[in-house]
C-alpha cells in the first residue's frame, strides 16, 4: 500500500496556476506534492507568459488568495510583484480589508478541473517534470485557443 499520506511523504505532483479573472490560465508551474504551497507563489507569479500592464499607470492588478498564503512570504511576494494582495487571513493580527474583493478560489477550482479532462495530465506518466510541464502548458494553451474561437463564433 505505501506511506501513510500524513507523514508527507507523498508521491505526486502539485499544480501551481494563476487564472485571470475568467479563468484563463496565465502561468503555471509544479513541484514535488509535499511542497506548501506558498513556497511556490513566487514562481508562479514569475512565470506569466503575458505582459502585465504597468501597475502604476495603467490597471491595479489585483491577486485574490486563500489562507494558505497568509504568512510573510505570500504577503512578500505580492507586494514585491506590485500586486494589491486580497488574502483570506487566518487570525485577525492585520485591520480588516474592504468587504468588496473576496478570493475567488472556484475560478482555479474549475480552470484545474478543465486541465484535469486531459488524461495525460491528470495522471501523470512523465518522468521528466519538463515533459510534464510542456503538457500542462500545451494543454492551457488548448484552452485559450478554443475560448477564443467561442469568442468569435458569437460575434
Amino acid at each position: 500500500m505505501g506511506p501513510n499520506p500524513t507523514d508527507r511523504a507523498k508521491n505526486g505532483v502539485k499544480r501551481s496556476l494563476l487564472v485571470e479573472k475568467d479563468g484563463g490560465p496565465l502561468a503555471v508551474v509544479i513541484a514535488g506534492a509535499n511542497v506548501p504551497d506558498h513556497q511556490l507563489l513566487a514562481a508562479t507569479l514569475d512565470a506569466v507568459v503575458v505582459e502585465r500592464p504597468e501597475p502604476e499607470t495603467e490597471y491595479p492588478q489585483h491577486l485574490c488568495l486563500d489562507k494558505g498564503y497568509d504568512n510573510e512570504t505570500g504577503w512578500g511576494a505580492c507586494v514585491d510583484r506590485d500586486y494589491i494582495p486580497h488574502i483570506q487571513l487566518i487570525r485577525d493580527l492585520r485591520p480588516p480589508h474592504k468587504e468588496g474583493h473576496r478570493p475567488r478560489r472556484w475560478v482555479v477550482e474549475r480552470t484545474l478541473a478543465w486541465l484535469s479532462k486531459c488524461r495525460a495530465i491528470l495522471v501523470r506518466w512523465d518522468k521528466k517534470a519538463c515533459n510534464y510541464l510542456g503538457l500542462l502548458k500545451l494543454a492551457c494553451a488548448l484552452l485559450w485557443y478554443r475560448r477564443q474561437r467561442r469568442l468569435v463564433a458569437l460575434r
